[in-house]
C-alpha cells in the first residue's frame, strides 16, 4: 500500500470514527502533517544509537514539530497556550487521547519514509491518555500499524514519569501491561531522576525493555548525587533486564558519561555527524 493511500487510509478513519468534520492527514515537503486546530504536527526523527559503537543504529526517537495551521485563523498565543497545557485548552480527555492518537499516526507514516523500516519506532504517549482510555490500551492503534506495514514488536511505547503522577502509578502499571499484551516494547523515561522509592518500585514491577535518563538533567545535578543515581539507576537495570538509554547527548562530556557510566544506547545532537551502519539488528529485537 502507497503512503498516499494509507493516508487517505487514515484520514477516513478519524473522519469516521474520531468523528473529525475534516481530513486530518496531509502531505507537505514530501512528509506527513497533521491538522489538529489551530497547529501542523510533524515528525522529528532522532537516532537511537549503540552507545560501544554509534554507527549502529537500533531505531528512532519520534519527537513533535509543531507549526501553526494557516488554514485555521487564531491568535499567535493560542498555540503557546496549547502546547503549555493541552488539559486546559481541550477541557476533558476525549481530546486529549484524540491528539494523542493522531501525533502517533502522523509519525508512523513518516517512519515508513524512514529505511529501514524493521528498526524500532518510540512513541511518547501522554499519561493522561492511559489514564483516559479505560481497556484495552493499544488495540485501536494496532490496526493502524497492521496497515502501515509494521509490527507492533517494533514500536516502544515510552511513557514519561512525571512526579505528579505518583498517586496514578498503579494505573498507568496496567495501562503498559495492557500495551505489552499486544506485543508493544514498554521503555519509561523521567522527568526527574529515578531515585525516589515510587518510581523505583514501578520500574521493578513493570520491568520495561527500556529506560531513559536526560543528560541535560544530569547536568543539573552536584556530581555526587549523579554519580549516586547512576548507580541506583544501573543496578535497577540489572535486576529489571532494562536497557539503558542516555538522551541528550550534546557534547563529549556527556558521551564519556555514556561510556563510563555503562549506557547501552545514546541518542543526541553529539552523534549527528556520523554515519549509519544498519548491517546488524539489535538483539532487543528478540524481546516484544
Amino acid at each position: 500500500m502507497s503512503l498516499h493511500h494509507l493516508i487517505e487510509v487514515f484520514n477516513d478513519a478519524f473522519e469516521h470514527e474520531q468523528n473529525f468534520s475534516y481530513r486530518p492527514f496531509i502531505m507537505k515537503d514530501k512528509s506527513v502533517n497533521g491538522l489538529f486546530g489551530p497547529i501542523r504536527i510533524g515528525s522529528l526523527f532522532s537516532p537511537i544509537r549503540q552507545s560501544a559503537k554509534p554507527t549502529r543504529i537500533i531505531g528512532h526517537a519520534a519527537q513533535i514539530e509543531v507549526a501553526a495551521n494557516t488554514n485555521h485563523y487564531v491568535h499567535e498565543n493560542e498555540i503557546a497556550n496549547l502546547l503549555a497545557d493541552r488539559a486546559t485548552y481541550h477541557s476533558n480527555l476525549e481530546s486529549i487521547i484524540t491528539f494523542d492518537r493522531l501525533s502517533r499516526t502522523v509519525h508512523i507514516l513518516n517512519y515508513l519514509t524512514l529505511l529501514p523500516v524493521d528498526q524500532l519506532l518510540f512513541l511518547d504517549v501522554d499519561p493522561r491518555h492511559i489514564l483516559g482510555v479505560k481497556k484495552d490500551h493499544g488495540v485501536y492503534f494496532q490496526d493502524f500499524i497492521a496497515k502501515a506495514g509494521l509490527e507492533t514488536k517494533n514500536i516502544v511505547v515510552v511513557l514519561t514519569v512525571y512526579n505528579q503522577y505518583a498517586h496514578y502509578f498503579q494505573k498507568l502499571l496496567e495501562g503498559l501491561e495492557n500495551y505489552r499484551r499486544q506485543g508493544y516494547q514498554i521503555a519509561l523515561k523521567f522527568d526527574i531522576l529515578p531515585t525516589d522509592k515510587a518510581m523505583t518500585d514501578l520500574i521493578a514491577q513493570l520491568m520495561p525493555q527500556y529506560l531513559f535518563v536526560s543528560a541535560r538533567a544530569l547536568e543539573q545535578l552536584p556530581k555526587a548525587m549523579v554519580e549516586d543515581t547512576l548507580a541506583t539507576l544501573m543496578t535497577l537495570g540489572a535486576i529489571t533486564k532494562s536497557q539503558t538509554i542516555l538522551q541528550h547527548v550534546d557534547d563529549k562530556k556527556a558521551d564519556l558519561l555514556a561510556h563510563h557510566s555503562g549506557f547501552d544506547y545514546v541518542e543526541g545532537s553529539y552523534y549527528r555527524a556520523i554515519p549509519f551502519d544498519y548491517s546488524r539488528k539489535p538483539e532487543s529485537f528478540s524481546r516484544a
